[in-house]
């Protein structure tokens, strides 16, 4: 056999193996976050849009939401400026906000200029304009451990104009949603994009939410790459939480992850973004390539148990 013949046959076969997949998932919606860290690379951007754009044009509604997380600290180190986080999560003070504010925008504007490159018709939407995302300004926390923390100019989600975003779902585009959002007076907030991502889903009703990390999922230990967790229920991401296994920004990550399940969302994956053909293989196979979170372990389905996702 040639390799015409054969390169021929391995397509034919990949379509017919994704065709049930495409049936299914075609008119509905999935939530898709990537963290500002996909961004740091044009090519492995570039890449990871061409799968959403893929997963668009077999007829799969795409909310993207992003973060700016490593252009904000890189902005601050060259300003000077220092970065804490507590618990995965960020301090915003006056000059923070103002910066992840500028960043925000302008990486909401690069995707858009890499879908627009792909021929994928997308909308730029910030979380901060037109009472898109409506917040309102954390009071002091008690963090175990630390103590009453005031984590600055960070908002917790009043409520989300999802009726607006759904517009543009329904005119055929792709919604790019940037986390930041604003108060009742118009201050800009940060938020953690995993927060507003499920948020947006519950708001949805979505399928799916995708969280494309530089991990390749949920690891039993975080030192170790080879320790993925294929999937998981609510009580086991509560018991890895309790036993130390979820450090730094996988722990708010999880906190989103059990409000979106509990909110209706029934399945959520977390991906690796670097991994090739990530997103396609976590929607169009059984076997997928990261964690399959749901809110029972009874929810999934025999074929879901025997291969992972």
């Amino acid at each position: 056999m040639n390799t015409n013949i054969e390169n021929r046959d391995i397509v034919v076969a990949a379509l017919k193996h994704a065709a049930p997949y495409i049936r299914m998932y075609k008119g509905k919606t999935f939530v898709i976050k990537v963290g500002g860290a996909l961004f740091k690379n044009f090519t492995n951007s570039r890449k990871f849009l061409e799968q959403v754009a893929i997963l668009h044009q077999v007829g799969i509604r795409i909310v993207l939401v992003h973060g700016a997380g490593p252009q904000s600290t890189k902005r601050a180190t060259e300003l000077g400026l220092d970065t804490r986080m507590i618990k995965g999560r960020r301090v915003t003070d006056h000059d923070m906000i103002k910066i992840i504010n500028e960043t925000s925008r302008k990486l909401n504007t690069q995707i858009q200029e890499i879908c627009l490159e792909l021929g994928l018709s997308a909308v730029g939407m910030i979380g901060a304009d037109e009472d898109l995302i409506i917040a309102s300004r954390r009071p002091k926390v008690e963090v175990e451990g630390i103590g009453l923390v005031d984590y600055g100019f960070v908002g917790d989600i009043k409520d989300i104009n999802h009726q607006a975003i759904q517009k543009v779902l329904d005119e055929g585009s792709l919604s790019i949603v940037s986390a930041i959002s604003a108060d009742a007076e118009g201050k800009t907030l940060n938020i953690n994009a995993d927060t507003v991502a499920a948020a947006l889903a519950s708001k949805l009703n979505v399928e799916k939410i995708i969280l494309a990390t530089g991990a390749s999922g949920i690891l039993e230990n975080v030192k170790d790459p080879s320790s993925l967790v294929s999937y998981l229920d609510i009580s086991g991401l509560k018991k890895m939480e309790l036993d130390g296994s979820l450090a730094d920004g996988m722990l708010p990550k999880a906190k989103s992850i059990e409000d979106a399940i509990l909110g209706g969302v029934p399945r959520v994956h977390v991906i690796s973004f670097s991994l090739p053909d990530s997103l396609l293989l976590e929607i169009f196979t059984n076997e997928g390539t990261g964690t399959l979170i749901v809110e029972s372990i009874e929810a999934l389905t025999e074929a879901e148990q025997a291969t992972g996702n």
